[in-house]
């Protein structure tokens, strides 16, 4: 019996390496095209192409041909030429640039990638790329001491080594909970086929199609990957920084852009009255009172949107489809728009479903199908608009959004965008399905919010904005991402964050969530803490369709109200800060919402800390995730930190633990950091921002870079905006501020400044532009007057000069 069950064990292993293809190996003159070279052989062909000093990209073929270059994952094309030099010998080519030496064996064609000094990055192991019927994939070293993160939305893990995964846009299946939603460790509402290793190198797949991750669980020493069809096509990308590898990785798949400043307010989310099961209450009537409400108690707010039930339930694809079409309790929708933007909101928007359907007047799916605008499901014509013909994206929107638009609708959300090729929430159908689907599955959330993005930003003459749950490589480039339908309980509340964290990590800076979670009213205390971590999100948003709460803030309580309004208003005087933050994001690719692994790279500590973040690059954000914590331990990184409610100082590179009143979220600041903010708002451009207070907190030189631009327009890409460095240096003696003049094609509107020195001691003197500064008499500042707050330990001061020319202050100790 023994040796029939080896036997059979070792038939199998034949068969297995008989099905599974291989290159081959190198077998003739190899040609160097610009930044290409083409290695034939005797299975196949690679071509190993460079974009940077630091990053190349590797195709393998098993016929010889290789696919056109798509546009949804990757917009850049077209590379500076590299210089590198490769040299042949007997057993290998070797690759030399500037920065890094890549290995091609002639054997297999196995790629190794390192360092001039020979240090190893990353490197083949086994085979190089192999084909097993339609599948592709890879064999890769896992070194010893290697971590790996990034893979998009995920909400399980952030220190993917020894972890097993797959990448397919969907929610996961089943509902292994007795109470809420779906499997947090197979949520993939937004996967991303990229992470980041501390060996200081990046990888991207770049295939469309699901795939599979094995990143040390099955053999300690190596990581896998497989997509289920297409290419065998990947980028490397040498940091060593994660912040350089983002940048690189984003400038290959699309910068963020920026969303207009308004945008980084408050997003309110409503059912209109009415949720699943209650549509006949909602109304027009209802929304406007809700606008009209969160004005009258004092809430900061800038956007509004519709959810489901504004429109009727169509004739053929019900709650999944779309007829646009108002259902009928909506009496006077214009009239609805009307009154919102006279209140101040800046946006409203609505949401919808990619399928068309037919209403009671309008049939746009049977116009839609006979023109074959809708994407065809075996030999029916289909429901689902074909977002990959800009002829379909066209007619959608002529004849379908732009009945909303011409109403007063300014952007979308742009829902169930992974029901392409999949199950839906609410309804049976998974629309197209084969080969062809598999691999268009992963994209059509993309092309679904490029199409919803770009004709808005198109028609509203201003930045677009688009709000969707589902992505994949590229969908930074039409924000904004949220988290999806989690409930509201306390054991979805931590692996949220880890999916803002993991998606941070994986090149998409604007995200956010439902706060409070989405299904059913949330314990109150829960709604507070989800609340304080919503509003330091990149993007913070409002919404449940537990019916009639809604998650509105007062439906919760006093201290429940009393906190939204806190945080919120915070929020707003952050607005300065945030929205340099989102310049920054634009402009490297460094998320609002960092995992501290993004900045701590070489911090073992860090690797698996997933609630606690920086926001931006001075506030540590600490969420207490915990039902009845009074305390909580932290992590500081290096450096040393100062606590943002109390200016109490701590060492970094230690735990703490700090005690967490109901009504606080732990934050620390950065020893040097500068921290702009404005005065407090009920929306956006409430007031004229003529002064902007600069928070400076000592313990190091710091510097910092305010942003400023019109806050609509997309003229910030043709270099009209302007950035005022400001820096500060401390000595035992005596502190120095410099603001200079801002730089850039843009003007700023006027303003001077009121700068907090957080200082243990009271000075002896200060000074502007070398002219003295007379202290003040009270707690209580006119221009060009200082004063020490002995409680605080904070010195003020405000500026006589304003923003048209440079600042210099100083202050004798």
């Amino acid at each position: 019996m023994y040796r029939i069950v080896v036997w059979a064990i070792a038939l199998l292993s034949v068969v297995a390496l008989q099905a599974q293809q291989n290159v081959g190996t190198y077998k003739e003159t190899y040609t160097w095209q610009y930044n290409t070279l083409i290695f034939p052989a005797t299975r196949g062909v690679m071509k190993l192409e460079f974009c940077t000093p630091g990053m190349f990209r590797v195709r393998y073929s098993f016929d010889g041909t290789f696919k056109a270059n798509e546009s949804y994952m990757v917009v850049n094309y077209q590379w500076k030429q590299v210089s590198a030099t490769v040299t042949e010998r007997r057993d290998r080519f070797v690759i030399t640039t500037s920065e890094i030496k890549v290995e091609v064996q002639k054997a297999d064609l196995r790629v190794s990638v390192s360092l001039k000094d020979g240090k190893l990055l990353m490197a083949d192991k086994e085979v190089s790329a192999y084909k097993n019927g339609d599948t592709v994939g890879s064999i890769k070293q896992l070194q010893p001491d290697e971590h790996v993160f990034g893979f998009g939305e995920r909400m399980d893990f952030l220190d993917r080594r020894s972890k097993h995964l797959r990448l397919n846009v969907g929610r996961g299946q089943g509902l292994p909970h007795e109470i809420g939603a779906y499997n947090i460790l197979e949520a993939n509402y937004s996967p991303v086929p990229f992470f980041i290793s501390t060996k200081g190198y990046g990888l991207f797949l770049h295939n469309a199609y699901a795939s599979e991750w094995d990143m040390g669980a099955a053999k300690a020493g190596e990581y896998s990957f497989k997509a289920e069809g297409g290419e065998l096509d990947y980028y490397f990308i040498y940091g060593p920084t994660f912040s350089n590898i983002l940048n690189s990785y984003t400038a290959l798949t699309g910068k963020t852009p920026l969303l207009p400043r308004f945008a980084f307010g408050l997003h309110v989310g409503t059912y209109s009255g009415g949720t699943w099961g209650h549509e006949e209450l909602t109304s027009d009537a209802y929304v406007i009172e809700l606008a009209r409400k969160l004005r009258a108690m004092g809430i900061p707010v800038d956007l509004l949107w519709l959810d489901s039930t504004w429109r009727i339930f169509g004739e053929v694809g019900g709650k999944g489809a779309t007829s646009f079409e108002w259902r009928e309790t909506f009496t006077d929708p214009k009239g609805m728009f009307d009154s919102l933007y006279a209140m101040h909101y800046n946006m409203v928007g609505l949401h919808l479903r990619p399928r068309f359907d037919n209403g009671k007047k309008l049939k746009l799916l049977d116009t839609a199908q006979q023109l074959k605008y809708t994407y065809p499901e075996e030999n029916y014509a289909g429901e689902f608009v074909n977002f990959f013909d800009t002829t379909a994206v066209d007619w959608w929107w002529n004849h379908g959004v732009k009945r909303v638009a011409s109403l007063g609708a300014k952007f979308l959300k742009t829902d169930e965008g992974s029901a392409f090729g999949a199950m839906a929430n609410d309804n049976e159908k998974i629309g197209p399905t084969g080969k062809h689907i598999n691999e268009l599955h992963n994209l059509f959330p993309v092309a679904y919010a490029k199409g919803a993005y770009e004709q808005f930003q198109k028609y509203n003459g201003i930045r677009g904005l688009n709000q969707t749950r589902e992505g994949f490589a590229g969908i930074q480039r039409y924000p904004f991402i949220f988290a999806g339908d989690w409930p509201s309980e306390w054991q979805y509340f931590a692996p949220v964050i880890k999916a803002g964290l993991n998606i941070g990590i994986s090149g998409v800076g604007q995200w956010s969530h439902c706060m409070g979670g989405f299904e059913h009213q949330a314990d109150p205390e829960l709604y507070i803490r989800w609340v304080q971590f919503g509003m330091f999100s990149p993007v913070s948003m409002v919404f449940g369709m537990d019916h009639p709460g809604y998650k509105e803030p007062w439906n919760y309580g006093d201290n429940a109200l009393r906190n939204f309004k806190k945080y919120d208003s915070l929020r707003y005087q952050l607005l300065p800060y945030i929205y340099s933050s989102a310049w920054q994001n634009y402009v490297t690719g460094m998320p609002l919402m960092r995992a501290l692994v993004l900045q701590y790279q070489n911090d073992e500590n860090v690797y698996e800390i997933s609630d606690e973040y920086m926001f931006g690059d001075n506030l540590l954000v600490c969420p207490v995730t915990t039902k009845g914590a009074q305390t909580r331990s932290i992590y500081l990184p290096e450096g040393d930190w100062f606590n943002y409610w109390t200016g109490k100082a701590y060492k970094g590179k230690q735990y703490v633990h700090v005690v967490t009143p109901l009504d606080t979220i732990p934050l620390f600041v950065k020893a040097g950091a500068i921290i702009p903010s404005q005065p407090a708002m009920l929306y956006c451009d409430e007031k004229a921002v003529d002064e902007i207070t600069l928070d400076i907190y000592p313990g190091a030189n710091g510097g910092y870079t305010l942003y400023e631009d019109d806050g609509k327009s997309q003229a910030y890409k043709n270099g009209q905006y302007a950035v005022t460095a400001i820096s500060t240096t401390w000595t035992n003696a005596n502190v120095s501020v410099q603001v200079k003049k801002p730089e850039g094609k843009f003007a700023p509107a006027t303003h001077n400044y009121l700068v907090k020195l957080h200082a243990a001691k009271k000075p002896v003197n200060v000074s502007e532009n070398k002219a003295g500064v007379l202290a003040s008499t009270s707690n209580a500042l006119s221009k060009g007057n200082w004063y020490y707050n002995e409680t605080e330990q904070i010195l003020y001061i405000r500026t006589k000069s304003v923003n048209t020319a440079t600042i210099n202050i100083e202050a004798g100790f």
